[in-house]
């Protein structure tokens, strides 16, 4: 049954109740039968579990079998120093994961904690989670509604519901059925659990609780919404299985081809010694070829970008999420305080002496006296005021009026007020009674409809003359040019009234004079056009989607740009009767969304991630939870819930759109960084395989030990790949369309710089393993591994760009690499002190001759690399 459609009676037949209650056992049976009123958390996943799941990763695999293998041949430094690594990554996992679960948790917490109620006609209170299904439940101003219901008996009832529709204004409620289908925010003769009662009292019967209410019903789409992994993370996944299978392949071959050559060969060492050492061969191309910190350096670079973010207002809750901005594509917004000020501002009056004006006049000798007397009423017809901290109390439009008319102070100051009838929604018009020029008289503003009615005069140049048909048409014609534009319109007028009435009732606000009209609108803010435009530029969608009304929402849309002259505006209630192939085929065309229920939010983004579009997604309220989670991004407002922050990825302090696409902007600096950082690990990698791979062709002794390629990717790399996380934008970063979701983490040129870079040191190192050769096994591998630790350091400043050289982007730019490459020249030195030449495989025949050479081929491959990147720049 549709309740709110159906007289209170219906309802109440329907429910089997009525106003007296419900008696004990209609009570207890219908608890057994539905449960208690609460919302039920999932069972959440053992910390344990979600430790061991991090190891799943092919490439963690790979380490722990070369781990174990090293601990069995007695290498246990090795073994530790991997074990710490997957141990420290794995940690970070779990502690991400377990932030995430909370945002369930805070809506559960939201239920109120008790109710009063009427049980076989005696009123009491009760613990709320106790209310079933035709309990009568009484409310008054600051309660919390403790579950869902019809109204049966209302007075002047007024409720915040901004956590299920997200709009801030108190909704005005009633008893009457609603005879037409309409949406959540519109059904005026309900109430809803954790909404709050800010004016008024009221008496419902319970229609729904637990997990049947509309919060409840948000519980189970946060519950049942999927949390999408980030571009990055698919991409670093499916090459990470990729590279972890290649790698046990390559290693296999290698152990076979060595060991084949130990059985084939006339060699007279022991034949069980000789394998051992093929095998630790192969272990030692697994640590070589898989970048052990490539996990814990994204993870650092993700949080330099979160520090950039932070001041532009952007905290970033789930780190991937960083990444996941610089991919985003479209942009689904809420219009109230992101796309808008979230502060009512008068931008238009209207008298029949001066015509429309926008700008308030502030020479108050020009002002006519139909302008005087409608600044009064703006006045003094208002309950809002601004206290001695200068924080605005009071109604929103109110407090609008008094904004605009600036010497409002003086006005009240010079007149007190005798008599007030407030505003209802039944009359909707608000009344006091002020003495003004020795005149007693009544002022009154409401909705302009009800005010033409009740009108009989006009304020016609200091006049009260008859409102003729001309001049009632007149300001028919003001309000609906104000209307069409989306501006909320109030009218204004007054009456005199005699000296001896002490009070004033509703027929009072009968055969008024008409003084004027005045014209409000949340206005956008100012940076949001530019915004807008710089988002268009990067080849990102902009869609708002909001609980206000249709009309209000594309005036706002066409305004700031976000709206194209065919694009499509849709209700709710429109979206509803689509099916899922015609929004596909309208999905393109449709910029904004209004009056829409969380399911419509989780279907529009799902709509939009159909179609491969990374979608980020803005909310505050309850209601935006589950679309924030479902989002790939989602983006909480700072003056937002918990359960919307908790659902969330990022988190906006000035709840402002601008931020948003300053945080894109920072993104996209980010994922570039990183592609610059696997770019460095994975040409470095690459060069040691290829000399690696040279000497196992050739028959040279191994190059490299398992320690020094570990020392180089663990100490040496991970600093200069950290400080490639710290480089600036690339020119025109904002003016690139976003990257393509099935883009791989090598596409953009970062493949060929891998292959150039990484062959270009392995010919380096291939030389120096020669030269060392030549006087010793034990000189070539420090040979070897001066040369590769060397060159990977100074790749450095080659891979700062794939289209810029180290010059063209500024050498000293960033100091982070200057820094990096020095520590990395130091970290060098300390293995060619003498406690540590035998740690590290360097013989003492290795002196400054030796380190020139290998410093010279050093740097040979960087210019090389640097020539080849200027041959390759587009023209």
């Amino acid at each position: 049954m549709q309740f709110y459609r159906e007289s209170k009676n219906i309802v109440l037949e329907h429910l089997q109740t009525s106003e007296n209650g419900l008696t004990l056992e209609e009570v207890h049976a219908r608890l057994n039968k539905n449960g208690y009123n609460e919302i039920k958390g999932k069972e959440k996943v053992p910390t344990w579990k979600l430790f061991l799941e991090t190891f799943k990763d092919s490439m963690v695999i790979v380490l722990l079998i070369a781990a174990g293998v090293q601990i069995i041949l007695g290498e246990i430094v090795e073994s530790i120093i991997i074990f710490l690594v997957l141990i420290i990554n794995s940690i970070i996992s779990v502690v991400q994961t377990k932030k995430a679960e909370s945002s369930l948790e805070a809506l559960q917490n939201m239920s109120a904690p008790n109710a009063k109620v009427i049980r076989n006609g005696v009123r009491q209170t009760i613990a709320a989670k106790e209310l079933v299904i035709g309990d009568i439940v009484l409310l008054e101003a600051g309660d919390q509604v403790p579950a869902d219901g019809r109204i049966l008996e209302s007075e002047s009832l007024r409720v915040n519901e901004g956590m299920l529709t997200g709009e801030s204004e108190a909704v005005e409620k009633h008893v009457a059925a609603i005879s037409e289908e309409v949406a959540l925010g519109d059904r005026r003769n309900m109430v809803f659990s954790s909404s709050l009662v800010v004016y008024g009292r009221c008496s419902f019967v319970v229609t729904n609780t637990g997990e049947q209410t509309e919060i409840g019903k948000i519980a189970s789409l946060i519950a049942t919404a999927k949390e999408k992994q980030t571009p990055l993370q698919r991409k670093l996944d499916v090459f990470s299985k990729k590279l972890g299978i290649g790698i046990l392949i390559l290693c296999i071959l290698i152990f076979i081809v060595e060991v084949g050559r130990i059985w084939l060969g006339d060699n007279t060492d022991d034949m069980t010694t000789a394998i051992l050492h093929s095998l630790m061969f192969a272990v030692a191309v697994a640590v070589a070829a898989i970048p052990e910190a490539l996990s814990s350096i994204v993870t650092i670079v993700l949080s330099v970008g979160t520090n950039k973010m932070a001041k532009q207002h952007a905290i970033i809750r789930k780190l991937p999420a960083v990444e996941t901005l610089g991919s985003t594509s479209v942009i689904c917004t809420d219009k109230t305080g992101t796309l808008t000020e979230n502060k009512m501002t008068v931008t238009n009056y209207f008298t029949t002496s001066k015509g429309q004006k926008a700008e308030f006049p502030k020479v108050r000798q020009n002002w006519s006296s139909e302008e005087e007397m409608l600044f009064k009423i703006m006045v003094l017809c208002n309950d809002s005021y601004i206290n001695n901290e200068g924080k605005e109390i009071g109604d929103p439009t109110e407090v609008a009026l008094i904004n605009y008319v600036e010497n409002f102070e003086e006005i009240r100051n010079k007149n007190n007020r005798e008599a007030e009838l407030p505003f209802d929604s039944e009359r909707k018009l608000m009344s006091t009674v002020y003495t003004i020029n020795d005149s007693r008289m009544i002022l009154t503003k409401g909705g302009p409809d009800v005010m033409f009615s009740r009108a009989t005069h006009v304020l016609i140049n200091g006049k009260i003359e008859p409102l003729t048909k001309e001049a009632l048409q007149r300001f028919q014609k003001t309000n609906e040019e104000y209307s069409n534009e989306a501006l909320r319109v109030l009218a204004y007028g007054f009456k005199q009234l005699p000296k001896e009435k002490s009070a004033i009732g509703p027929e009072d606000e009968n055969d008024l004079v008409l003084v004027g009209l005045t014209a409000m609108i949340d206005p956008p803010r100012e940076a949001v056009y530019g915004a807008i435009e710089q988002a268009k530029q990067a080849g990102i969608r902009t869609i708002m989607i909001t609980g206000d009304h249709k009309t209000t929402a594309q005036a706002i849309g066409r305004n700031i740009g976000l709206m194209d002259k065919n694009d499509l505006a849709l209700t709710g209630q429109e979206l509803d009767a689509l099916s899922d192939e015609e929004l596909e085929q309208k999905l393109e065309a449709i910029s904004v969304y209004a009056r829409v229920s969380p399911e419509n939010k989780i279907r529009i983004v799902r709509a939009w991630q159909k179609k491969n579009r990374i979608t980020a997604m803005t909310g505050d309220g309850v209601n935006d939870a589950p679309a924030l989670k479902q989002a790939d991004i989602g983006i909480a407002m700072g003056s937002g819930t918990d359960v919307a922050k908790d659902a969330s990825a990022m988190i906006l302090t000035d709840d402002n759109f601008v931020s948003i696409v300053n945080a894109v902007s920072v993104g996209r600096t980010v994922f570039d960084n990183i592609k610059k950082a696997i770019g460095y690990l994975f040409a470095g990698n690459l060069g040691a395989i290829i000399a690696i791979l040279f000497a196992v062709i050739v028959g040279w002794s191994n190059p490299f030990t398992a320690l020094q390629l570990l020392f180089i990717n663990l100490v040496n790399d991970s600093l200069p790949a950290i400080a490639l996380g710290m480089e600036k934008s690339e020119p025109g970063v904002m003016k690139k369309k976003p990257r393509n979701i099935d883009e791989g983490i090598f596409a953009g040129g970062t493949m060929r710089a891998v292959l150039t870079r990484g062959i270009l040191i392995g010919i380096a190192v291939i030389t120096a393993h020669y030269i060392g050769l030549q006087h010793s096994e034990e000189l070539g591998v420090g040979m070897a591994f001066s040369t590769l630790i060397l060159a990977r350091t100074l790749q450095t400043f080659a891979a700062r760009s794939t289209t810029q050289t180290a010059i063209g982007a500024g050498l000293f730019s960033n100091k982070y690499v200057i820094g990096a490459v020095a520590l990395g020249f130091v970290l060098y030195g300390i293995t060619l002190l003498p406690f540590a030449r035998e740690v590290f495989a360097i013989p003492a025949e290795f002196g400054f001759s030796e380190w020139l050479i290998a410093l010279g081929l050093s740097f040979g491959a960087l210019i090389l690399m640097e020539i080849l990147k200027i041959i390759a720049r587009p023209k």
